[in-house]
């Protein structure tokens, strides 16, 4: 059944050609979703008619040598609704994010009626995954739920020289930084997966599907 209530959305993609893409997709769709803002931050999501859109579509992997963890987390404190979007890689890097507070994650595999049914279960509260991504999906189950900020300084970490230089884009201490990864050490070791060293613990994130090579 169409639902007869309108859908307002939000796009957040730093590339153009795709914010217009989605629009279309949006559009084309039978029933109403109307895109009231887009743009390539999430600025744009939080400020002006994006404000109060019911959907924010996100563009997850990171660009710019910047995790979108922290973006993910804001629009999740202000318990807004989600739905990841990624042109990049296979499923597993997106699937990890909604774990952060996404709705539904949809990757380039999904067609355009993926993305529709995706904005329409966000805007009633329910997760969506497409079942391609779904069957594909093998995250080890001992994996530990990190929260968005150690999500963060891990990746950060994993792209950086070492932790002054994390500390530093990230507006935190240094010793801040090795109290989050601290954290993520040890909550690995009580899921019976210890990693001491940055190595063991880069191969960890890829197991789980946090954080693609491609990505580092």
């Amino acid at each position: 059944m169409v639902p007869a209530v309108p859908v307002s959305v939000v796009i957040v993609d730093h590339h153009p050609v795709v914010r217009a893409g989605l629009s279309t997709w949006c559009a084309a769709a039978e029933g109403p979703i109307e895109v009231v803002a887009e743009g390539p931050d999430v600025s744009v999501a939080l400020y002006g008619p994006g404000r109060a859109a019911d959907v924010v579509v996100l563009e997850l992997l990171p660009r710019d040598g910047r995790p979108t963890c922290a973006e993910l987390h804001e629009l999740v404190a202000q318990q807004r609704r989600i739905v990841g979007y990624t042109m990049r890689g296979g499923p597993e890097p997106a699937l990890a994010r909604m774990d952060l507070g996404s709705t539904a994650v949809i990757t380039r595999a999904a067609e355009q009626w993926h993305l529709v049914t995706a904005i329409r279960a966000a805007a009633a509260g329910v997760r969506y995954t497409p079942p391609r991504q779904a069957s594909g999906r093998r995250c080890p189950p001992d994996r530990p739920l990190l929260s968005a900020r150690e999500l963060e300084v891990l990746v950060s970490w994993f792209r950086s020289e070492s932790k002054g230089v994390v500390a530093k884009s990230l507006g935190i201490s240094e010793r801040t930084v090795n109290t989050y990864l601290d954290r993520v050490r040890i909550k690995y070791a009580n899921a019976g997966r210890p990693a001491s060293t940055k190595a063991k613990l880069m191969a960890r994130a890829v197991q789980d599907g946090l954080i693609s090579l491609d990505e580092l």
